[in-house]
């Protein structure tokens, strides 16, 4: 991995080479993306089971597109116990993570007649999305859909890029089912999400969409938003070390390598306050590289994403980590829990040496769907809050309104709006 001092210049660079990963940064594939969305608009299951030839080589059709009992049952019967044992420990750990963000509708009163309050009502229907392809992601299936569980969703309905021969990942099905899904369609890429928020013959329209994908499935979600409600348009994985010298630089580097692995684009960064753990990190790096399955993607990631900064102090190592905002932060640090009130803004915080990111990944609890390309400044990780929705409640009696009746009248007619003063002064005519 590439060593550099940390300056301004080489924070400007790497913050711009970042930004070139975002979703938005990929204007030549929306004209595809937007034409597939258009032709599923007007063509409906026609289109997708075209497209799903197309891409996924799979003969899907009306009789054969959502996955049966019956699938669900062989999927039972071809994975390991050992890892359906894994999957239930985790959903139990999710869940009950999830459980306590709830939040309940709530009403204030006053004896002069006035109540106010804010009604929650979890969202009727909504589309998980679930990638195939270069991987199989049932730990995804889980935290996209044991929040919507938790919130009160009545209808949950999962799409999955189907494999040649038809058939959807024996795990992913499992995980799915495990979860609470009620529906699971064998549509994948762009055509799966315009399927979910215009509805087909075969799909139900849904009121929201989340989950993972590639580049179209993400510019499909920015183009349906609006017609639906997304999570967000995810960019790829990342992750940021803050470390000083006491870190372990075999654990640092293989946490580093471990979101390096997911794709070309991934971005892995250690900061440091210490040159000799930053050339040992290097070296540890390039030896687990060598040896792992993923060695290519890891090797083009590193070469066109990954950094290793040596900061003047631990305070300019903090406030870089702030501006790049990394979807997954580590801190490994004498004190971990101090520099963690410091931090800002990070999609996931890690602490301490045995709290590495494929635990959040998987089996600790809190969600794995997270701001990426400096978006954790503004956006939160998936929650329960993701799948409800609020109403104000206002109620006033006459006597309460009376006494206050003519400011709201002034208030209006300083707008011009002499319709809304009338509604009200109507009210006290004599």
């Amino acid at each position: 991995m590439r060593i550099l001092e940390l300056t301004e210049e080489t924070r400007s660079n790497i913050l711009e080479n970042l930004l070139k990963r975002s979703p938005n940064s990929y204007g030549e594939f929306e004209g595809r993306v937007d034409e597939i969305i258009a032709r599923v608009k007007k063509e409906r299951d026609a289109a997708v089971f075209a497209y799903t030839r197309q891409f996924d080589g799979a003969d899907i059709c009306a009789d054969n597109i959502l996955v049966t009992e019956e699938e669900i049952k062989e999927a039972y019967a071809s994975v390991d116990p050992k890892l359906l044992e894994v999957i239930r420990k985790a959903l139990v750990n999710i869940r009950d993570y999830h459980a306590k963000q709830r939040q309940f509708s709530w009403f204030d009163t006053e004896e002069s007649g006035i109540l106010l309050g804010q009604k929650v009502t979890a969202l009727e229907k909504v589309g998980v999305y679930v990638p195939g392809g270069k991987a199989v992601y049932p730990s995804s299936v889980l935290m996209n859909v044991l929040p919507a569980k938790v919130a009160g969703v009545k209808r949950i309905v999962m799409t999955t890029p189907p494999g040649k021969d038809g058939k959807v990942c024996a795990s992913t099905l499992v995980a799915a089912k495990e979860a609470g899904v009620d529906e699971i369609y064998k549509v994948g890429g762009a055509q799966a999400i315009a399927a979910l928020a215009f509805g087909t013959e075969s799909i139900p329209k849904v009121d929201k969409i989340v989950g993972p994908g590639n580049i179209y499935v993400a510019l499909a979600k920015k183009a349906v938003f609006g017609y639906v409600s997304i999570d967000s348009i995810a960019g790829p994985s990342e992750i940021l070390v803050l470390a000083d010298e006491t870190a372990n630089p075999r654990y640092v580097a293989a946490d580093l390598l471990s979101q390096a692995e997911h794709d070309e684009m991934a971005s892995a960064i250690l900061i440091t306050t210490s040159r000799a753990l930053a050339e040992q990190v290097s070296k540890e790096a390039e030896a687990f590289t060598a040896e792992l399955s993923r060695r290519e993607i890891i090797q083009k990631s590193l070469d066109n994403y990954g950094y290793i900064l040596i900061a003047g102090d631990l305070e300019e190592a903090i406030a870089t980590a702030n501006e790049i905002a990394s979807e997954h932060l580590e801190i490994v640090t004498k004190n971990p829990y101090e520099v963690m009130t410091k931090i800002r803004n990070a999609g996931a915080i890690f602490l301490g040496e045995y709290s590495s990111e494929p635990l959040g990944d998987y089996f600790a609890g809190p969600n794995h769907v997270l701001p990426t390309n400096g978006t954790a400044k503004f956006f939160s990780p998936l929650s329960v809050d993701d799948f409800i929705k609020k109403s104000s409640i206002i109620s006033y009696s006459r006597e309460a309104l009376e006494p206050v009746y003519k400011d709201i009248v002034q208030f209006a007619e300083c707008e011009q709006l002499t319709a809304h003063a009338n509604s009200i002064r109507v009210r006290f005519e004599r």
